[in-house]
């Protein structure tokens, strides 16, 4: 119990001093505090110059209230629970591996160390992308998870910062469900995955964007603002009430597994969920309503 103890204080103010260093003192490239405000800035003026739905507010409905979860759940979230949790469940993961022999690096296949650099995060890329569209579908598709994600999907208007407006627990059904596809693997420096968490940022913001992209032939490889707009319509047919258009960067998914669906442009289409007009409107109530379900 102590070691638990020790790691859960260790992983508080071990983060706490990394966020403190990388908005204090950023040296390096991969500062995700600034390059996250550095691609949202970038996304954001894109929406200003080129307005999909030219009738919707630079500040859009609940633009700021996005712009609190975007932060919060990049940052203040792994601060609070995260980064302590993620690392008492390996350890005690591990721990029940050792007693029956076997250990991570047991479903480990190979050795990222003996690839290429760039094939070494391809595979991590492609892995971690389709566990995450595996684990999107369970979310629409199980009731108890339904209800985590719909603050998501209680967005009305889309914009850039939505793409982190999502409940603190889905994380931790993501991180659950990558545990294993990435441990065998193995591993990466934070250098190193910092390029695709960019990538996978940079993706993510322009799928909410106010923007009316498809990027021609590339939109059967990427997920983009005008197949993922269908993915928040209110109103779909039956044949796809659990949703559609899964994919968090690649749109791939969706076409080898029949879950694609753009009937039309979607640009003015109502977004939310049925019964929506009853959700929360605040961060608090937002965060409480799983619970209260």
């Amino acid at each position: 119990m102590e070691k638990y103890i020790d790691i859960i204080k260790n992983a508080y103010t071990g983060y706490w001093n990394y966020l403190k260093n990388e908005i204090i003192f950023p040296n390096s490239w991969d500062n995700y505090f600034y390059g996250l405000i550095i691609i949202s800035i970038a996304v954001w003026l894109l929406e200003i110059a080129f307005p999909w739905r030219k009738n919707q507010a630079i500040f859009r409905k609940d633009f700021w209230l996005d712009t609190f979860y975007m932060f919060f759940n990049f940052f203040l979230l792994n601060l609070i629970i995260l980064i302590a949790l993620s690392k008492t469940v390996t350890t005690f993961f591990d721990d029940i591996l050792g007693v029956i022999g076997l250990s991570v690096s047991s479903f480990q296949l190979f050795d990222v160390d003996d690839l290429p650099l760039w094939l070494g995060l391809f595979i991590f890329f492609i892995i971690s992308d389709f566990t995450q569209w595996v684990t999107h579908n369970l979310l629409h598709r199980i009731p108890f998870l339904w209800n985590f994600h719909k603050v998501h999907h209680s967005v009305k208007e889309m914009g850039f910062a939505a793409h982190l407006r999502y409940h603190w627990m889905e994380p931790i059904i993501y991180k659950s469900m990558l545990y294993i596809p990435i441990a065998i693997i193995g591993g990466f420096d934070a250098q190193q995955v910092a390029i695709v968490h960019f990538f996978a940022i940079t993706i993510g913001h322009l799928n909410h964007a106010n923007l009316g992209w498809d990027y021609g032939a590339l939109k059967y490889i990427f997920n983009n603002p005008k197949m993922h707009i269908w993915h928040h319509a209110k109103q779909l047919p039956e044949h796809v009430r659990y949703g559609v258009n899964f994919g968090l960067t690649l749109s791939i998914w969706d076409y080898l597994f029949k879950t694609n669906y753009v009937p039309h442009s979607g640009r003015d289409i109502e977004l939310g969920f049925k019964g929506d007009e009853t959700f929360p409107k605040d961060f608090i109530n937002q965060e409480l309503y799983p619970l209260k379900k």
